[in-house]
């Protein structure tokens, strides 16, 4: 009787909402356990214009690119699992998330061939010298400049519209605390600004300008993660599964 009574007002148990809770954080906090490791440790064939003609670092760039790759995955399980409880305060919006959080991941992915091709290409002509070690260097730098651009349209540009997506759901659910997805609403369209003025040339992809406008939406994701994971949601209509007579669905709280 109890179980049809949830199954009908659409009720999530407390121990399914706490585990996704967990879930989802932890996803959260592995991107960036696993990002910024990674960042330095593609440091060599990001900064060396001649690494594909040098004696390399291949193991630690492998390193670098393995961690992206965990990165890219982490980055879609955390709205994998967000998207059953989210999507019961606008479904259109969390598919949304889902969408950008999906598109972000297969970006960084580009990014991480690119590298790869650029090891590839180095363990096959160690030694090269003359034109061919210059078609090389040529080579290699058009493959770091795809990672370069996959940088800044995947990790640099999709957080700000994960940020207005998802924060836009947790903000009027009451999920979490409304401070946190504040962060990232306020920080979106500083990130956006930053990304756009990087992709006209206006200011460097790596500089203090872009460094303070992804500060907020850095927090709004670090905090959400910790928050999550060592609290879980809070208390919402759209989890109990309050069902007003007249429309059939969740109650959600007034903004």
């Amino acid at each position: 009787m109890t179980a049809s009574a949830s199954t009908a007002t659409g009720r999530v148990s407390e121990d399914s909402a706490r585990r996704t809770a967990f879930v989802a954080g932890t996803f959260y906090l592995i991107t960036f356990a696993a990002s910024i490791p990674a960042l330095l440790l593609l440091g060599p064939v990001l900064d060396n214009a001649d690494y594909i003609v040098s004696s390399g670092s291949d193991t630690r760039v492998l390193w670098g690119c393995f961690l992206d790759v965990v990165n890219a995955l982490a980055c879609i399980g955390t709205a994998v699992a967000l998207f059953p409880v989210v999507k019961r305060q606008n479904e259109a919006t969390a598919l949304g998330f889902v969408t950008s959080r999906v598109l972000e991941a297969a970006v960084i992915l580009i990014g991480v061939v690119s590298l790869l091709a650029v090891v590839t290409l180095r363990q096959g002509n160690a030694g090269a010298t003359g034109a061919d070690a210059a078609t090389l260097v040529t080579v290699g730098a058009s493959l770091v400049a795809v990672r370069d651009w996959t940088f800044l349209l995947g990790p640099g540009l999709m957080p700000a519209l994960n940020a207005l997506l998802l924060g836009t759901l947790l903000y009027r659910s009451r999920l979490v605390p409304r401070i946190i997805p504040a962060m990232g609403l306020l920080g979106a369209p500083l990130l956006l600004a930053a990304a756009t003025a990087t992709l006209f040339g206006y200011i460097d992809q790596v500089s203090a300008w872009s460094a303070v406008a992804t500060l907020p939406v850095a927090a709004w994701e670090l905090s959400l993660g910790v928050w999550l994971v060592v609290k879980g949601f809070r208390p919402s209509p759209i989890i109990s599964g309050v069902v007003p007579a007249d429309t059939g669905h969740p109650s959600l709280p007034v903004a």
